[in-house]
Parts: structure tokens; C-alpha cells; sequence
């Protein structure tokens, strides 16, 4: 199996245009037509998952966090991201990064944090803009059914629980072909006038180029008429963090002693008590100081995410509870829904679980 095949399953399920602009997802590093019989998953890429990847003979390193962030100027081994970077390459191994682009996932990162504190009716704590795009296109009448059949198996017209949707506008299309022409209908070189339905579907970026191929193998004419606009939308099944609701109430400090046995935590910060009871939690895993306002706003009682500073604790503002479990704790559980979903996708696949703890924080 080549990697580029590996990487294809991967993009179906988190699209690299799911991830945030300041991020660096996809193949980091390696060749994406080499051939892979086995692939590591970890958290981060530092030099000992490399060397256990070596062990192991994978010749993949999916990681959840990129190794190469900002740009790499020199690779001199200087640093540890040049050093394991360095021994990746000389030892044929590839990287992958997939971070915000499942960060961004209905059922991502966020979500999985949320299945270990067993919350229910999860959804988006905050949907993502800026993904949606809306095809317009004009159909001859007996060709809409096969045109809008294809829009559909590709992918077009899914909004939320509904699938097949789209809109339609009866007109009349008017064209001259040239002499090198071939119309569909009426003459080269004669003025036509055909009837047609105008249609409107809605679609996610990363579907574009399987739309665009599915209208034009579709649609009889041999020059497409349509257009692709941006919308601002919000997608409400893509986007940050997520919010839900556990089984029963919880006074504040039961909910944190909950929180730290589900979630193997050995700390905890936390913004003061105000004897409230905690039922519904907003999570979002990593750095999520701004989703403070977001929870706020969807009416959660409690925060969980991590990274917090000083000045974050007093947006809670004796409104929300918010509790910082750890970076590395907060993604912990990536690595089983990357490995999950791998399996179930390629069964014949070998994946293996890094044993590496790449926590880079220790508690005294």
C-alpha cells in the first residue's frame, strides 16, 4: 500500500481544509508514493517515536501534532525537531500531521474527551465558517434527475440531518455556438434558446473537485455553464470543541474528582467554586482559553480544556467553572480514535499505538 492511499482515507474523514489557517497538517515529511506496510500513531513526533518507529518497521508516522510548525530554515540537528526530522528521513520514514483538521471534526478530539465523561446529545461548541461553498449550475429539463443524481452521490446538497437538498428555478438559456462547436441542442452558428432549471446546492470545499467532475460527466452539454460562491454559513456539524450533558447533576468539587478519575488527570486547575451544580460541559481539547466566551454563551456550567492563563481564570466571572486538566491530558485519548478509525477503514492494515509518553509536563 502506497502512503498516498493512507493519507486519502485520512482526508475523507478530517479534510486538511477543516484545519486552522496558523496550522500545518498533511504529509510533513517522506515521499507520498512510497510504499507503507505499517504506521505509528502518537501524539507528537520527538526523537524517541521516531527510534521506537524504527523498532517497530513502520515506514509511517501518523502524528496528531505537527513536528514542523513554523518554518525549518536549516536541518542541522540543533534542535529536536530538526533531530527528529532528521532521523526520519535518513531512516525512509514518513510523517503525517492531522491535528486541527480533526480538531475541527464533529466527532474528533473534543468529542472523544466527552465519551469518557459519558456526556450525551454532544454537539459543536463552535462551528466553523468559511467551508461551505454553493454550486449554480443550469440543467436542460430531461437531464436534471441524472445531473442532480450525480451532484448528489458526490456529495452536494448535505445540510446538517438532511441529504439531497438542493433548489431549483425554471428559465430559458440562450447560446451561439461557433463553427468548432458541438451543441447538445439546435445548430452551430444558429441562436438557441433551450429550456432549463437553474440549480443550487450547497457543498463543503474539500468536495469541489468531485463535484465539478460528477457536474461535467453528468451534464450534455460540451461547455458547462456554472459558478461556485463562498457563503459565510456556518457549518454547524465542523468547527471547535464540543458541548454536552452528563446523566445527572454534580456539585463543583464531585465534578472535578469526576473529571480526574475519567480522565487520569493528577491536577487540576480550576477557577473558584460558586456552588453551582454542573450538568452541562463545554470541552475542547488543547489550548482553549478562547472558547471561554463560546461556552459561556451556549449556557455550560463547566469548561474543560487546558493552557489557561492567569487572566483566563477571572473570565469565569462566578458564571462557569473552568478547569485546565493538561494539555497532553485533554488528547490523550487521540491515538485509539486515529488507530479506530484506521482499522475499521483498512482492516488488513497493520497500525500500532505509541507506548511513548510525549507529555513534556511532569508534576512534582
Amino acid at each position: 500500500m502506497k502512503i498516498n492511499e493512507i493519507t486519502k482515507v485520512l482526508e475523507a474523514w478530517a479534510p486538511l481544509t477543516y484545519a486552522e489557517d496558523f496550522d500545518n497538517v498533511g504529509l510533513l515529511v517522506g515521499d507520498n508514493l512510497a510504499e507503507c506496510s505499517k504506521a505509528l500513531i502518537t501524539l507528537d513526533t520527538t526523537e524517541e517515536v521516531v527510534d521506537e518507529a524504527i523498532r517497530e518497521g513502520c515506514e509511517l508516522i501518523i502524528s496528531f501534532h505537527p513536528i514542523i510548525f513554523s518554518g525549518l530554515k536549516k536541518l542541522t540537528g540543533k534542535t529536536y525537531v530538526e533531530r527528529a526530522v532528521l532521523k526520519a528521513i535518513k531512516n525512509d520514514i514518513a510523517i503525517y500531521a492531522i491535528h486541527t483538521a480533526l480538531d475541527n471534526h464533529k466527532q474528533g478530539v473534543s468529542f472523544q474527551m466527552g465519551l469518557e465523561l459519558g456526556l450525551k446529545n454532544q454537539q459543536v461548541l463552535i462551528p466553523k465558517n468559511d467551508i461551505l461553498l454553493k454550486l449554480n449550475t443550469y440543467v436542460p429539463h430531461n437531464y436534471v434527475s441524472k445531473v442532480l443524481e450525480s451532484l448528489h452521490n458526490a456529495g452536494a446538497g448535505s445540510i446538517g440531518n438532511y441529504d439531497a437538498c438542493s433548489f431549483s428555478v425554471d428559465g430559458m438559456g440562450r447560446y451561439t455556438g461557433n463553427d468548432k462547436s458541438t451543441p447538445a441542442n439546435g445548430t452551430k452558428g444558429v441562436p438557441t434558446e433551450a429550456k432549463e432549471q437553474q440549480l443550487n446546492l450547497i457543498f463543503q470545499k474539500h468536495q469541489e473537485e468531485a463535484i465539478i467532475n460528477a457536474l461535467n460527466e453528468a451534464h450534455p452539454y460540451e461547455v458547462v455553464a456554472y459558478e461556485i460562491n463562498n457563503i459565510n454559513n456556518s457549518n454547524q456539524d465542523v468547527g471547535m470543541g464540543s458541548i454536552g450533558e452528563l446523566n445527572h447533576e454534580m456539585k463543583e468539587n464531585e465534578f472535578l474528582d469526576y473529571v480526574k478519575k475519567n480522565l487520569n488527570c493528577s491536577n487540576i486547575r480550576h477557577s473558584k467554586f460558586n456552588g453551582n451544580k454542573i450538568q452541562k460541559v463545554a470541552l475542547l481539547g488543547g489550548s482553549g482559553s478562547f472558547a471561554i466566551a463560546a461556552a459561556k454563551h451556549q449556557g455550560a456550567d463547566a469548561f474543560i480544556t487546558a493552557d489557561l492563563k492567569y487572566h483566563d481564570f477571572f473570565e469565569a466571572e462566578n458564571k462557569i467553572l473552568l478547569a485546565d486538566v493538561g494539555h497532553y491530558e485533554s488528547e490523550q485519548f487521540t491515538n485509539k480514535l486515529i488507530a479506530s478509525y484506521l482499522t475499521k477503514k483498512m482492516p488488513n492494515f497493520a497500525c500500532i499505538l505509541s507506548q511513548e509518553k510525549t507529555n513534556p509536563v511532569n508534576y512534582f
